[in-house]
């Protein structure tokens, strides 16, 4: 029997996630946004989430549009400056944030989708990361009612020096959501350049996998040595299209 993993529909693909259900997200700042699917759950009204992704977006983009709505009750991030409502909500005790450095990040999530359940790294130790402290949701008369517990650590010889590691435990999410440039059936995908980012890591750590692509293909039409994330990874895929608006945080470089 031929595999084809396609859906016809955003709403189709996301129609079964719950209230509660935890999500990773790909994208970096806006680039890579899963713009149709964030739309499509933000449709369907589903509260309680617990999303984890570089950023929240911004107060009117990516997954900014679902913390806007009070969607979002917990976020894992690593960047969260680009969003005025994110910190409201934090600020206030509406969000909790577990917030996480950028490369422990993007390997808890690969971790979690290659099988590992943790790792050491040199990341934060020394800081309140490794030895705990750091507020996750405050009250709302600004008093902390929840802080990150310390994490283990352990001492490992490297380049002949003992060095302190402190232990990061990986990360599964009941669905991943990513958008690519290009898929076939299969749910092979290739990212377009920035957009290639914590999108693969944010696909393997979902059980269930909804991509969005803007090109849909045939089974062999993408070079195999072209394929940034293998279609094991993916469950279900819809095809966008190109006529998408694709925002950016902040222009740094003036138009000539």
């Amino acid at each position: 029997m031929a595999i084809d993993k396609t859906y016809a529909s955003a709403a189709e693909a996301v129609a079964d996630i719950p209230d509660g259900a935890t999500l990773a997200v790909g994208g970096f700042g806006l680039s890579g946004n899963p713009m149709a699917l964030i739309r499509a759950i933000e449709d369907r009204g589903i509260t309680g989430l617990k999303v984890v992704s570089n950023n929240c977006g911004v107060d009117d983009w990516g997954l900014g549009l679902l913390l806007r709505n009070g969607q979002i009750d917990k976020m894992t991030s690593s960047y969260v400056g680009e969003n005025k409502e994110f910190e409201r909500r934090y600020l206030t005790g509406e969000l909790e944030l577990e917030l996480t450095p950028q490369g422990t990040l993007a390997e808890k999530l690969r971790a979690g989708g290659s099988g590992i359940a943790a790792f050491y790294t040199r990341t934060g130790v020394g800081t309140q990361v490794q030895e705990g402290g750091l507020p996750q949701r405050y009250n709302a008369d600004g008093t902390v009612a929840k802080a990150s517990a310390p994490k283990p650590t352990a001492t490992f010889e490297v380049n002949g020096e003992p060095k302190e590691f402190v232990l990061e435990e990986a990360i599964t999410t009941d669905f991943a959501l990513v958008h690519a440039l290009r898929g076939d059936r299969h749910g092979n995908l290739v990212f377009n350049k920035a957009a290639r980012q914590f999108s693969p890591n944010a696909a393997m750590a979902g059980r269930i996998c909804i991509a969005q692509v803007e090109e849909l293909v045939e089974p062999g039409e993408i070079d195999p040595d072209a394929v940034h994330l293998p279609g094991v990874f993916v469950h279900r895929i819809i095809e966008v299209g190109t006529d998408i608006e694709k925002r950016i945080e902040r222009r740094t470089v003036s138009e000539q």
